[in-house]
């Protein structure tokens, strides 16, 4: 592995933490049992789903790097017991093969629409942390029809509301970073072609180091009702994240009526620990979609 000396100390932070949070999100897995699962061909590439439970459907999207399972396998148990889960492996994550097609969130969050197409979907909740809350950000504005309600879990809308130092970690990551890791342990297990490993660390590095933004105006425009949750130390931009909430109608006073969006700040969590809280999670998402 490259010096530690030789990496930024907000470089190295950043790995630190990525390997904690896969190792503890890696660890403490459920074994899931889908009542489906199979592949949607949707804009050149397949994507991978998993479906449980019966209900009104609600569409996950894990975050960087990570699986299914990874990412919502304490959450998927407790909420089919209601609803009907749609949990999609975006491209080149998990089962999702590898493609060179070029990452974006316009191009993933269509990779939604298409999915819910092929499953014959009309509309949805859609709830996604990390990197699939950025990409929920933009299935709210390019298919506002297809959403009922949208859940954001510690995610933004543009590069700009994470905070200097978390834009500025990913710059001195290297692939090799990621050997020996649970999410390559994770990967292994279920990638139909473990070979493409090098070359999905490297689309995703890149990835993550293009700047973006769904836009002010668009999320402004937002008709349906949001819950953003987020850790008070999650590397969120907490000014920010006020003028996200103010723009989708919230942070009145008691002199207003109750705006029909939610923003709840979770005390003592980072980015890191915020998606292990399963029952505080839990509470905040069967409120808001009841």
């Amino acid at each position: 592995m490259k010096s530690i000396n030789s990496i930024s100390k907000t470089g190295l932070l950043a790995i630190l933490l990525l390997t904690l949070f896969s190792a503890a999100a890696f660890s403490q897995q459920t074994k899931l049992i889908p009542n489906a699962s199979g592949y949607a061909p949707v804009n050149g590439i397949k994507v991978y789903y998993e479906i449980y439970g019966e209900g009104k459907p609600i569409i996950l999207l894990h975050g960087a790097f990570y699986t299914i399972n990874m990412n919502w396998g304490e959450l998927i148990p407790e909420l089919s017991k209601t609803r009907k889960i749609i949990a999609i492996e975006m491209q080149g994550h998990g089962h999702t093969p590898y493609s060179d097609r070029k990452l974006d969130i316009k191009t993933l969050a269509q990779d939604v629409e298409k999915v819910m197409n092929y499953l014959k979907i009309d509309s949805a909740d859609v709830a996604g942390y990390s990197m699939g809350g950025s990409v929920a950000y933009q299935f709210a504005v390019q298919s506002p029809k297809r959403l009922r309600k949208l859940i954001i879990i510690s995610s933004t809308y543009k590069t700009s509301g994470w905070l200097p130092v978390v834009n500025g970690a990913f710059k001195d990551f290297k692939p090799h970073f990621f050997d020996n890791t649970p999410i390559k342990d994770a990967y292994d297990a279920v990638a139909p072609d473990k070979t493409n490993w090098k070359k999905f660390i490297v689309q995703m590095i890149a990835f993550a180091g293009v700047k973006f933004n769904v836009g002010d105006s668009n999320i402004a425009k937002i008709t349906s009702p949001v819950l953003i949750i987020s850790g008070d130390n999650d590397g969120l931009d907490k000014i920010e994240l006020m003028k996200t909430y103010k723009l989708l109608g919230g942070g009145l006073s008691d002199l207003s009526p109750m705006p029909k969006s939610h923003l709840a700040i979770v005390p003592s969590q980072s980015h890191v620990s915020l998606m292990m809280q399963t029952n505080t999670i839990l509470g905040y998402i069967n409120n808001f979609l009841e």
